[in-house]
């Protein structure tokens, strides 16, 4: 579902009044308007201008068509009078709500989550990311055949298709849940390479920093500074996809490893979650992560929570973290004695939670980087030690050599050709013999 850049659209919004003053509260936090404003972005990104903008006030969505007949009506003028190509929901249709709709406007309807996926099958480079994206088209897809107008159900004919009551809708269910299959063995195998990459960077001894944020905070324009690294970074939104690891030396000359994320985003589409799980591996792993906020957005507060959020899915809330506060360039007497008044404007009640230190950048001038990197450097272990136990066949000659030359032996013997060890290791040599740990 390619947009190109003559696509004309236009932008409808759902506004849902509560009487509850809870979710009123929550509403203005989180309200239409910000959710417009960013889906205007994932607009412009995919290549789409945004003709007009319509917002539909409903105490809950219409279950036929989500905002109801009167703002169809007002809808179906709109998209005659700008010629438009396509609407763009700022919501999940379901698949009654789509096919009820591209019956009545008889033009493209993409919701937030399809055009969040056409991004992503635009700027996915590597194997894996491109069957995670397809994957994740396809498991959108399923359910909503029907909704794809008659053209789906009509009865099918040729070869493999003749069968008794067969019809078309019936053989694409059949074909898609064959390639989702098919796709999901592919990516096992994509992952199990990753995960033999994964555990070779872990043998040796080197850390691993993530750098998270949400989409557009800048991460990789901050990751390419750090590292020298030559990741694409512009404006537009999800424009780091595929995950990228570089080295990365501290000011004790120490090296890690940093790794590049996707962005996140609000509502971002479960089934991408769900399909990019080796990207945010990297983070689940990480010993560090890079928190980066867009210190200049009147949404970092929001931007922040939601990222606090999705570190908690995945597992990561427990990891420590340093929030980078970027763009400080951007405003104005953005000194370094400012840091604690933004993050009190960013987190507020969060950070005792987050239990993270700030610290003010600018990854375009390099300002700030200096104090980063001794931040960096002072909230990663230095390879503590710990007491551990080794079984070794006498004939690995090299990791009982290792074992003597870099850990302290506090006693060894023999049994049976196999050299039993107790040492005072640290945790980088506990990794390389990590084959030889004792139960």
């Amino acid at each position: 579902m390619a947009v190109t850049n003559e696509e004309r659209a236009i932008l409808v919004g759902l506004d849902l009044k509560s009487r509850s003053k809870r979710s009123a509260e929550h509403s203005s936090t989180h309200g239409a308007e910000e959710s417009l404003d960013e889906m205007k972005a994932l607009a412009d990104t995919a290549g789409a201008h945004v003709e007009e903008t319509i917002v539909q006030s409903r105490q809950a969505p219409d279950a036929a068509t989500l905002i109801g007949s009167g703002k169809l009506d007002e809808l179906r003028r709109l998209v005659h009078v700008h010629e438009a190509d396509m609407v763009l929901f700022d919501a999940e249709l379901t698949p009654t709500q789509l096919r009820n709709l591209e019956r009545a406007l008889d033009c493209k309807i993409l919701d937030r989550t399809q055009l969040i996926l056409d991004i992503f099958a635009r700027r996915a480079r590597t194997r894996e990311g491109q069957l995670q994206v397809e994957l994740a088209q396809l498991n959108y897809l399923l359910p909503r055949l029907a909704g794809r107008g008659t053209e789906m159900s009509r009865l099918g004919g040729g070869i493999g298709t003749r069968g008794p009551g067969e019809t078309q809708l019936e053989t694409d269910r059949r074909g898609i849940y064959r390639r989702i299959k098919k796709l999901n063995d592919q990516l096992e195998s994509v992952r199990g390479g990753r995960g033999t990459q994964r555990r070779q960077r872990q043998s040796v001894p080197l850390a691993t920093i993530a750098l998270v944020g949400y989409t557009n905070a800048g991460k990789s324009t901050l990751f390419n500074r750090l590292t020298g690294a030559g990741v694409m970074a512009d404006a537009r939104m999800f424009a780091t996809l595929d995950p990228t690891v570089r080295h990365l030396t501290l000011p004790s000359r120490r090296k890690v490893l940093a790794s590049d994320t996707v962005g996140f985003i609000r509502n971002l589409p479960t089934t991408l979650v769900k399909a990019f799980r080796a990207t945010l591996e990297e983070v689940t792993e990480a010993a560090l992560l890079l928190h980066v906020v867009d210190a200049s957005s009147p949404s970092a507060a929001q931007h922040t929570a939601h990222v606090f959020e999705v570190l908690a899915d995945i597992g990561a809330d427990q990891t420590r973290q340093i929030l980078v506060l970027n763009k400080m360039d951007h405003i104005e007497g953005s000194a370094g004695g400012d840091a604690e008044s933004l993050v009190q404007r960013i987190l507020g009640e969060v950070k005792a939670s987050a239990r993270t230190e700030a610290i003010p950048v600018s990854a375009r001038t390099g300002a700030g980087f200096p104090e980063l990197l001794q931040a960096i450097d002072s909230a990663l272990p230095l390879d503590p030690v710990s007491r551990q136990r080794f079984r070794i066949p006498a004939g690995e000659g090299s990791a009982i050599h290792l074992l003597h030359e870099r850990a302290k032996v506090l006693s060894s013997q023999y049994h049976d050709e196999v050299l039993e060890v107790e040492a005072e290791v640290p945790e980088s040599v506990k990794r390389r013999l990590s084959g030889y740990l004792a139960e």
